[in-house]
């Protein structure tokens, strides 16, 4: 059974922070390269960071310098501490693989979690 349970949003000021932490099933996450996706509304579900199985980040130009992207095989699980956050940041965050996990050919997703970023 697919698990990607997302947690850890909620609501902060802009220059806080947040850790968002993903629970992933142990077959899709030894195998995969793991990212962190947010939606906004109107706007397409964009990557955000990810991490190959050999620990090696990507973070689009927006975060850079103020998001981490980690996993713990330990645990399979997908973290994501946000710094410095912006009001930008705002959306629902989604962990998934790359590319999405596949069930019956449709792509699968958690229920993400929410990042509000106002003051």
């Amino acid at each position: 059974q697919v698990q990607l349970v997302e947690s850890g949003g909620g609501l902060v000021q802009p220059g806080g922070s947040l850790r968002l932490s993903c629970a992933v099933s142990d077959d899709i996450f030894r195998t995969s390269t793991m990212a962190w996706y947010r939606q906004v509304p109107l706007k397409a579900r964009e990557m955000v960071a990810r991490i190959t199985t050999g620990a090696i980040r990507y973070y689009v130009d927006s975060v850079k310098g103020r998001f981490t992207i980690s996993r713990d095989a330990a645990k399979s699980s997908v973290d994501l501490q946000m710094n410095n956050l912006k009001t930008e940041d705002t959306g629902v965050y989604f962990c998934n693989t790359v590319p999405a996990v596949l069930i019956a050919s449709r792509e699968y997703w958690g229920k993400g979690t929410q990042v509000t970023v106002s003051s």
